[in-house]
C-alpha cells in the first residue's frame, strides 16, 4: 500500500494533531463535491437495498431495530470500499494512529423527519451493546488509551434542523460510562425518550444505565454542533462525548451519515466473538474481515479481507 512519491498527501500538520488531541475531533474536511456525492448516493441506494451479498444478510433482526445487514457494506459495495481507503481519510487517520492502520467497521446512520436525536454517549471497547458483553476491540495492556477513530461522512447535508452531530470538546480524556454494566434493549423506547426537554435516545438503549455516577449529566452548554455540507467528513475519537440533534421535521430531507472506524493493527478486533450481537439482532462473523488501510500487519491476530482477488469482492485471510 501507499501513494506514489509525487502523489498529493493529506497528513495532518503538527498544529492539527495538537488540536485533535486537545478537542478529540478535527474537521470537517472536503472529500466530494456536493453534486458528486449526490450522484454517488443515487447510485448507491439500490445497492443498499440488495443485501444478498452483505456479509450479515442472513442475520436475525427484530422489527424496529438497526438492520445489521447494512453494517460493513464496504465489503461488498465498490464505492464504499474505495471510500474507506481514500487518501484524504487514511492519511489523516495515519497521522493519529501511526503508519499501520485498519478499518474494522462501517455503519450508516440515517435520520428521518421527526426522528429523535441520538443521546450523548462514549464508546471505548464497544461491549455495551453486544449481547455477549464481550469487548469488540481490545487494545494492548500497555496502551495509554482505547476507543477507535471514527470518520463520519455526510452523505447528505447535515444541519441542526435535520439532526447533525454534536460534540463536547475535550471530553474524550475520561470515560463517564462503565461499559461492563448492562444496558437493556427495549425497542418501545425508540423515539419516546425525553432528556432535559430534548427527545434523545440510543436506538432502543438508554445510556443512563451505564453512568458511573447516576447523578451526573453532560454539560450541554459546552456542546458544539457539527454542521456539514454533503460530501464532507469529520474525524473524532469514539470516546468523545457525542450526540446528534433530533430531526425537526421542518424539512423532508433525510440526514444520512456514513461512519468508518479505524484502529492501529495491534488492536484485536472481535477476539472473543463469533457473532455480532447488537440492537436486538445477531449475525455470524464468519465472513467478517478487517481492511488494511495503510502500512502492514505484523501481528497476525486479526482476520483481513483482500479485495484484489479477481472475481471475488473480498476474501478472508
Amino acid at each position: 500500500m501507499g501513494n506514489p512519491a509525487d502523489a498529493k498527501t493529506f497528513y495532518l500538520s503538527s498544529e492539527e494533531i495538537e488540536q485533535f488531541h486537545r478537542d478529540g475531533y478535527i474537521g470537517p474536511f472536503d472529500l466530494y463535491e456536493k453534486e458528486e456525492m449526490e450522484a454517488h448516493l443515487q447510485a448507491l441506494r439500490p445497492k443498499l437495498l440488495n443485501t444478498k451479498k452483505a456479509i450479515y444478510g442472513g442475520g436475525r433482526t427484530v422489527s424496529g431495530t438497526t438492520n445489521l445487514a447494512n453494517y460493513d457494506r464496504h465489503l461488498d459495495i465498490d464505492f464504499l470500499a474505495d471510500h474507506i481507503t481514500r487518501p484524504e481519510i487514511v492519511d489523516r487517520v495515519s497521522s493519529l494512529l501511526g503508519p499501520n492502520t485498519l478499518c474494522w467497521r462501517t455503519e450508516f446512520f440515517p435520520k428521518y423527519p421527526g426522528d429523535e436525536g441520538t443521546d450523548w454517549h462514549q464508546a471505548d471497547n464497544f461491549s455495551n451493546v453486544a449481547g455477549s458483553k464481550h469487548p469488540q476491540i481490545v487494545w494492548p495492556e500497555d496502551a495509554e488509551f482505547g476507543g477507535t477513530i471514527t470518520v463520519w461522512t455526510a452523505f447528505t447535508d447535515a444541519t441542526v434542523e435535520n439532526g447533525c452531530l454534536q460534540f463536547i470538546p475535550g471530553s474524550h480524556k475520561s470515560m463517564n460510562y462503565d461499559e461492563s454494566k448492562v444496558m437493556e434493549y427495549n425497542s418501545e423506547n425508540i423515539n419516546k425518550v425525553e432528556k432535559n426537554g430534548v427527545r434523545r435516545g440510543f436506538f432502543g438503549y438508554d445510556y443512563r444505565q451505564l453512568q458511573k455516577d447516576p447523578n451526573w449529566s453532560p454539560d450541554e452548554s459546552k456542546a458544539v454542533s457539527q454542521v456539514m455540507r454533503q460530501g464532507q467528513f469529520i474525524v473524532f475519537w469514539s470516546t468523545l462525548m457525542h450526540a446528534s440533534h433530533p430531526h425537526s421535521g421542518l424539512t423532508d430531507q433525510m440526514r444520512l451519515g456514513f461512519a468508518a472506524r479505524y484502529l492501529p493493527t495491534q488492536v484485536r478486533v472481535y477476539p472473543y466473538s463469533t457473532e455480532l450481537e447488537e440492537f436486538g439482532g445477531d449475525a455470524s462473523l464468519a465472513k467478517f474481515g478487517n481492511v488494511l488501510t495503510s502500512g502492514e500487519d505484523t501481528f497476525g491476530h486479526n482476520r483481513f479481507v483482500d479485495r484484489t482477488v479477481t472475481g471475488h469482492p473480498f476474501r478472508t485471510r
